[in-house]
């Protein structure tokens, strides 16, 4: 009798361990896509606007509340990188990337000793080439210019990160390329074959110095497939845009769009997201560009719960 308990008692005790097993995999599947991979939702701080660097503290605390956990840079906000980091740690907020403008002294082209000294005093850890490196020939209209680049121009400047993420790298500090629309503007080769800016960068860029940021919304805005460009490019984008589109958003090289908040345009984030993780993106980060429908903050919220919430 109490061996046939016993027994009993041991199959009723698996069945249930099988089923709480089972079942455990189903909410692992079922679990938002950035809980499910441990990953936090960030802000490229961008998005808020010109307002922030006189109510930084008001908006970080906000942010952080919103429930996003990094944030990357575009400039250093009229603050020194040592009051940058108390402000982030102030907000309970991390900062592992930011964007560095290719010209002048705090950029590419400046002190990149100085520039590393500053990006680990503040936290960062990814250096992100914001756009390219406008030859002088062209002026300083960046629509211009980036309708007029050659395959040339982008050569060079597949060299200029080359060379810079190289130095970069001893440092401890990983750099970056983010691109806009212009980088898809068809072109030829020297050899009269079809390619783009963005094909020239990837190629003629050493995987083990260069990283990518894809900022999906502008891939969009190209005409191009974010999720095909991922494939045809494997472990090169650590980072992303996650950037909205309306579909009335017409193809072009230009700097034009319809920007939404991430969850009400035309990108399939179900989709996207599993398949810029399977291509090695680790850094997330809302953006998203004007004109808005709603206030910054109150945009940021609304693509935060959709990204928050997105199984995928």
């Amino acid at each position: 009798m109490h061996e046939h308990l016993s027994r009993r008692g041991l199959l009723g005790a698996g069945a249930a361990l099988l089923g709480a097993t089972l079942a455990g995999g189903a909410g692992a599947a079922a679990a938002p896509f950035f809980q499910r991979h441990k990953l936090p939702v960030g802000i490229q701080l961008y998005s808020l606007g010109p307002d922030l660097a006189k109510e930084l503290d008001a908006q970080l605390a906000t942010v952080a509340k919103i429930g996003f956990k990094s944030v990357e840079l575009a400039g250093y906000l009229g603050r020194t990188p040592a009051e940058l980091r108390a402000a982030f740690d102030k907000a309970g907020l991390i900062c592992p990337s930011a964007h560095i403008a290719p010209k002048g002294p705090s950029g590419f082209s400046g002190d990149l000793s100085k520039l590393a000294d500053e990006m680990h005093v503040i936290g960062v850890k990814s250096v992100m080439m914001p756009i390219f490196y406008i030859p002088d020939r062209l002026g300083a209209d960046l629509r211009q210019a980036g309708v007029q680049m050659t395959a040339d121009d982008w050569k060079w400047n597949a060299d200029f990160l080359n060379e810079k993420a190289a130095v970069l790298k001893k440092s401890g500090i990983t750099a970056g390329y983010h691109n806009h629309n212009f980088e898809f503007a068809p072109l030829k080769d020297a050899k009269g074959a079809d390619t783009n800016g963005m094909e020239i960068l990837l190629n003629g860029t050493d995987p083990s110095l260069v990283t990518f940021e894809m900022d999906a919304g502008w891939v969009t805005a190209a005409g191009h497939d974010p999720l095909a460009l991922l494939k045809a490019h494997p472990g090169r984008f650590t980072q992303m845009h996650v950037k909205d589109v309306k579909a009335t958003t017409k193809t072009n090289f230009e700097l034009k769009q319809d920007p939404t908040e991430v969850g009400s345009g035309m990108i399939d984030w179900k989709k996207l997201l599993p398949a810029a993780y399977a291509a090695g993106v680790r850094g997330f980060y809302y953006e998203q560009e004007p004109p808005f429908a709603h206030a910054r903050l109150e945009s940021a919220k609304i693509s935060y719960d959709y990204l928050a919430k997105v199984v995928a």
